[in-house]
């Protein structure tokens, strides 16, 4: 079952083009890792799933609900509310700097959504809410604020957060981006379990040995396409197209 069906996607700034053509996608249960340089448009692309950036062409289905269709010739048509809703707790986003309330606790953040967007008792939302902190190895900081954790510390509560609304993907822009390199191997780890547990997952990164041992799919993206797709073996190890090989000879991949 695909989870995300992207289909000839373009997006622009203005006179900027980022995203050319892009069609993926992806199927339950399975990670998509996305790698490229910087300014190819991988967040973007992110962005657009997320409904977070609007498309200027092409078609969106998430969860079996269409978020966006461009009819022949005419302009892209965004779902109506309700539809727009149920897209919105279907894709969780982890972003690469947390994005945590810094005036709420760490039980807060999570609970805050539960409660008021998904309608949850306050009872409810809470024991999820420590059963997920204690997934994440953060039992003890229920009361702690965002300023009293370490980067690592904070984006295992962003994950939780955002598996605390029950997505059916989760996505995740670069969550090792603004991390110190000896904090990044915990969020991996993270990740690493999530994927054990066949969460449907669509990651970012610039981590390419991370991308090759997790992934079931790597897409390399450049000026806004997608250059290169395949299993990690194929694109890691067997790269088609040029710019592939050349990006990935950088990082020794």
């Amino acid at each position: 079952m695909e989870i995300i069906k992207v289909e000839h996607v373009h997006k622009s700034f203005e006179d900027l083009t980022v995203l050319r053509d892009i069609s993926f996608s992806v199927k339950q249960g399975e990670v998509l890792s996305i790698i490229g340089p910087s300014g190819s448009g991988k967040s973007t692309l992110l962005r657009c799933i997320t409904n977070l950036e609007h498309v200027q062409s092409g078609s969106i289905t998430i969860g079996g609900n269409i978020l966006v269709s461009t009819p022949v010739g005419g302009k892209p048509v965004y779902a109506e509310h309700k539809t727009l809703q149920k897209v919105r707790l279907s894709v969780g986003l982890v972003f690469q700097n947390f994005n945590l309330f810094p005036h709420f606790s760490v039980l807060r953040n999570i609970t805050e959504a539960q409660i008021h967007v998904l309608g949850m008792p306050k009872a409810q939302a809470r024991k999820e809410a420590l059963e997920l902190l204690a997934k994440m190895g953060l039992s003890d900081k229920a009361a702690a604020y965002p300023f009293q954790l370490s980067g690592g510390q904070q984006q295992r509560v962003s994950i939780a957060r955002a598996l605390a609304l029950k997505p059916q993907v989760l996505c995740f822009d670069e969550p090792t981006s603004a991390l110190d390199p000896e904090l990044t191997g915990e969020i991996l780890e993270v990740i690493k379990e999530l994927a054990a547990e066949k969460m449907t997952m669509v990651v970012v990164t610039h981590e390419m040995a991370f991308a090759r041992d997790i992934s079931d799919r790597v897409i390399f993206m450049d000026d806004g396409i997608i250059a290169e797709e395949g299993t990690p073996s194929e694109v890691f190890s067997n790269p088609k197209n040029e710019r592939t090989k050349r990006f990935l000879s950088r990082f020794g991949a």
